[in-house]
């Protein structure tokens, strides 16, 4: 599992250009299009949508800054061209790893055959954080655990100058973003409509529609018609926006914690007219918030009693308690060895090479290289509690170096990837900034799917390779043609 020492430097792959500057076949007709636009009117466009998303409501709340002051996440209006064979080949490698992590789950909850066979060390499984003992034995409908994943991609060049995707995170147990990319590709519409003649986009309005199609597939058995509902913290969380927009897109309730309650091992949600039976939730509060007479019981966003009627059959949760185990980082270098361990197929993916901490040779690396490397907490996310070795001061890598030292367990390590490069709108004009992509992939009864593309994005802060929106990251719309 140890990552390979060295890896090729490389110029950032370019999206758009070819090393020798000639514009890549699918950029083609867009560049030719840009070109004919002159700065003024990209500047109006953009002012456009930035009075749209605030008309909408498009915010997102950063916790501390400007003392959780709502902001828009910037949007870019250069989109990234992803040519319809290159996304074929993702689908596919998307598909297997997420079938892979899904079976991961139910093992490790279940028979454990791949600890038992030797292939990952138990200890890091049964002593992770993210391991909840509660779901031993439980069975879920279909075996599924994950039903919305996030898979984040990176692009980076290799030795050949060729771009070669790489998974740089599986989000398994709330991962939003999808309402950007739905409301990027409405703004990209109304405010370019003659691009999307020029490019036969594949469309991805359509998520909502697949994501309650997943919900309703994954019910209790024998419910025929069963009741979904979306359960959000509240109004003051960072992604209420995109729980509200979810919600209304698919036509089910929004509600909180107390608007629902468990009788007789059924969750029941308040209504004008009486009680209704809820059969689906598709939560976006974390494990332990979930139940306070499971988990913390300081909980005011949970629903006490709702892990009895999970365990007793009577309730879906979407996604599963005890996910977090399978996209923790300290389990990530694992993934392709759940992929030839469950389906006994090559990962079509790989991973980014990955030093894990706890293992001496690696630590010994990662100590004498820290300024080459980047550096991240196996529980961290969001861009936070992360070292971008070439990117630090000498005082955060002394920092993190005790960190490191006090715990290394805590920790894995990473080669600093140059990310590919998309054009974009910034104000000293069109320039390359570096960029990811997220799909999301749906697992529901005997189907995987997901819109073509995902959510690009972008590192608005020329150089940066963090992309995260909590760190200032932007988003662009994501066109998959052809």
């Amino acid at each position: 599992m140890t990552a390979e020492r060295k890896m090729t430097a490389a110029k950032p792959y370019d999206e758009m250009h070819t090393a020798d500057g000639a514009v890549r076949a699918h950029y083609r007709s867009y560049a030719d299009w840009l070109e004919q636009m002159p700065r003024e009117r990209i500047e109006q466009k953009r002012n456009e949508a930035d009075v749209a998303f605030h008309r909408v409501g498009i915010t997102f709340n950063v916790y501390g800054a400007d003392g959780g002051k709502e902001r828009l996440i910037p949007f870019d209006l250069l989109p990234r061209i992803i040519p319809g064979d290159e996304w074929t080949a993702l689908e596919a490698g998307l598909r297997q790893r997420v079938q892979a992590l899904n079976a991961f789950l139910a093992d490790v909850y279940h028979d454990r055959e791949i600890l038992r066979a030797g292939r990952m060390p138990a200890e890091l499984v049964l002593n992770n954080a993210q391991f909840r003992a509660e779901m031993q034995g439980v069975d879920v409908p279909g075996g599924l655990y994950a039903m919305i994943a996030g898979i984040d991609l990176v692009r980076a060049a290799g030795a050949d100058g060729k771009g070669e995707y790489y998974v740089l995170e599986d989000n398994l147990r709330v991962p939003s973003g999808v309402s950007y990319l739905i409301e990027n590709r409405k703004m990209m519409m109304r405010l370019f409509p003659d691009l999307f003649s020029r490019y036969r986009v594949q469309p991805v309005e359509h998520y909502p529609d697949l994501l309650l199609e997943t919900l309703r597939a994954v019910a209790p058995e024998g419910v025929a018609d069963p009741t979904a509902v979306l359960l959000t913290p509240g109004a003051f969380n960072s992604a209420y926006f995109e729980h509200s927009f979810l919600a209304q897109q698919m036509g089910v309730e929004l509600v909180e914690g107390q608007d629902l309650f468990v009788e007789d091992d059924t969750v029941h949600m308040r209504t004008t007219q009486g009680p209704r039976r809820v059969d689906v939730i598709y939560r976006r509060i974390d494990d332990d918030f979930l139940d306070p007479q499971v988990f913390r019981a300081d909980s005011m966003l949970g629903v006490p009693g709702l892990m009895a009627a999970y365990r007793a059959g009577r309730v879906t949760l979407a996604n599963a308690v005890g996910t977090g185990v399978a996209d923790d980082k300290s389990i990530y270098p694992y993934v392709p060895e759940m992929v030839r361990f469950y389906l006994g197929e090559e990962p079509i993916l790989n991973n980014v090479p990955t030093y894990m901490l706890r293992n001496a040779d690696d630590l010994a690396y990662t100590l004498a290289h820290l300024p080459e490397l980047v550096v991240k907490e196996v529980h961290g996310a969001g861009g936070y509690g992360m070292l971008v070795g070439p990117a630090a001061t000498k005082a955060e890598i002394k920092y993190f170096r005790q960190l490191i030292v006090a715990a290394p367990e805590k920790y894995i390590a990473q080669p600093t990837l140059a990310l590919s490069t998309c054009p974009t709108f910034v104000e000293a004009g069109i320039a390359p900034r570096h960029i990811d992509l997220r799909p999301f992939v749906l697992s529901g009864g005997k189907e995987i799917r997901m819109v073509p593309g995902g959510l690009t994005r972008v590192a608005m802060k020329a150089g940066s390779l963090v992309v995260n929106s909590s760190q200032g990251g932007g988003t662009k719309d994501t066109w998959v043609v052809g």
